[in-house]
């Protein structure tokens, strides 16, 4: 690693510096205040990039306090050199924060994170302020993640914006955020946030850890972190959860999880996980016990039909159709008279039609995509009946598979039901039950096997933690809960949660 180039105590020599390793860039502003205008040099100067700048914290903070301290100090002898840097540290400029540097290094880390430097004539030290601003989005509704009843606000692309959101629903000075600069090139700030006493060290020290040891050029998108820190590569099952959801992120924080915030994403990582946290969604703690337990349970079974219907369909209708009732049988057997494909190629060619339409439907201008994917769905799938390609219960069944799959409340776990969905009717059309069955079985063994941080992925139920069953499959009341989830690994302390007396006494 090269050696930090210090900064040379004449003016003109840093500003030209530090602006020709910027490339010289039309962003780049080098402005000048005070100092005779017929020499080359001024008095002092202050540099910033203007895309990454608020201009009205520059021009107030900034340059007004210099431009009217060297004016009234005109008549005076000011201080030079040393003595002008810190006088106007200490007295004049505004900003909420100024520091010292001394390299060109320094220098140009703070002007790409929107500091201001400010430089004075015959000194090699310089002060740094913070004029962070420019265009950002401001903070909106959720985008993926939304909810009838509860906080209607999400993450930015800003991470300090997301902090702050973070740090307004958990007022503790027992959270803690360590931050670390990802990326040769990008160097992206992310933050591991946790509380203390809460969340298990250890997990903290993996996540830290597993950070550390990544080396790649730059960090677009959270997602980048996840492929790098998550424990298996090929499975199609997520080991961490992204959330966009403040509130979510929070409540994930109290029960003992870690948080891995990234610069530049509204989609924040949590670990470690288990298999039924996809499952939980923010309005279950936001409706009373009983609704939520039933949206629950529903999402489980429809994940499980997601990923089975279709190849029950083919193994009933090719090889058991002694399983079904003959009025039933006799209606199926009608439908498929005619229809030239065996079931498996059907149920593929039905499947695959619809993940086009669905990814149409992403891809095209907002304004059509919904439209386009709803027709285009309606009018193939009639089409394709009325030619005598597929089956009206083929339809059917592939329409309900596709609703099923919309049910669940993270769409990675759905993708990955998509996935295995393929896999179990190849199986399926080669095998009937038997090949559906042994396609569940080694999914199970899978499942029993992956672990996110040292949790296993199948917790509470592999292995299995009566006292952590309260919140998988259905929610109780939350009075009842009065412990944090033991599979997590974190703190076991009571969360001083009880019945309310006049409740009790109701119910003695």
């Amino acid at each position: 690693m090269a050696s930090a180039i210090p900064l040379s105590k004449e003016l003109s020599h840093n500003s030209i510096s530090i602006s020709s390793r910027l490339g010289n860039s039309l962003d780049v502003v080098s402005r000048r205040i005070g100092g005779d205008d017929s020499d080359s040099a001024a008095t002092i100067a202050i540099l910033y990039i203007d895309s990454l700048v608020d201009q009205r914290t520059i021009n107030d903070h900034i340059v007004q306090p210099l431009m009217n301290a060297l004016l009234v100090g005109a008549e005076q002898e000011q201080p030079t050199g040393q003595g002008m840097l810190e006088r106007l540290s200490r007295h004049v400029i505004a900003a909420g924060s100024v520091a010292v540097i001394r390299t060109e290094e320094e220098a140009l880390e703070a002007l790409l994170n929107g500091f201001c430097v400010i430089m004075v004539d015959g000194t090699d030290e310089a002060l740094i302020a913070v004029t962070a601003g420019g265009e950002q989005r401001s903070v909106d509704e959720p985008v993926t993640q939304t909810v009838i009843r509860g906080p209607q606000h999400s993450f930015t692309e800003n991470i300090f914006t997301n902090l702050g959101l973070i740090r307004r629903i958990i007022r503790s000075p027992n959270l803690r955020l360590q931050g670390k600069r990802i990326g040769r090139q990008t160097q992206t700030h992310v933050f591991v946030a946790s509380i203390k006493g809460i969340a298990k060290q250890s997990v903290v020290d993996e996540v830290l850890r597993r950070l550390d040891a990544i080396d790649i050029d730059g960090i677009i998108e959270s997602s980048y972190v996840e492929e790098f820190i998550q424990d298996r590569t090929f499975t199609p099952f997520p080991t961490l959860m992204n959330i966009e959801r403040p509130d979510v992120v929070a409540a994930s924080l109290l029960e003992g999880q870690v948080a891995v915030i990234v610069d530049g994403t509204p989609f924040v990582l949590l670990a470690p996980v288990t298999f039924f946290k996809f499952f939980q969604s923010a309005e279950d703690y936001y409706q009373r016990f009983d609704i939520a337990s039933f949206l629950r349970l529903l999402r489980h079974i429809t994940f499980i039909a997601s990923m089975l219907l279709p190849a029950l369909y083919i193994a009933i209708t090719t090889y058991h159709q002694e399983m079904l009732p003959t009025t039933l049988l006799i209606s199926l057997a009608a439908q498929r008279e005619g229809i030239p494909f065996p079931a498996l190629f059907e149920a593929f060619l039905m499947e695959i039609t619809f993940e086009v339409l669905r990814e149409a439907g992403v891809r095209m201008p907002r304004a059509i995509g919904p439209a386009v994917s709803i027709v285009g769905a309606l009018v193939l799938g009639q089409a394709a009946v009325q030619a005598g390609l597929v089956s009206p219960a083929m339809v059917i069944v592939v329409s309900f598979t596709a609703i099923s799959n919309f049910v669940t409340p993270q769409i990675n776990i759905a993708i990955a039901a998509r996935l295995i969905r393929f896999s179990l009717m190849l199986l399926a059309g080669m095998l009937g039950l038997y090949g559906i069955m042994t396609g569940v079985i080694v999914l199970l063994t899978h499942l029993a096997g992956l672990q996110s941080f040292g949790v296993p992925y199948m917790a509470p139920v592999a292995p299995f933690i009566w006292s952590s069953w309260k919140d998988i499959f259905i929610r109780v009341p939350r009075w009842a809960m009065k412990s944090r989830p033991e599979m997590l690994g974190g703190s076991k302390r009571k969360n001083n949660a009880r019945m309310p007396d006049w409740q009790r006494s109701r119910s003695e």
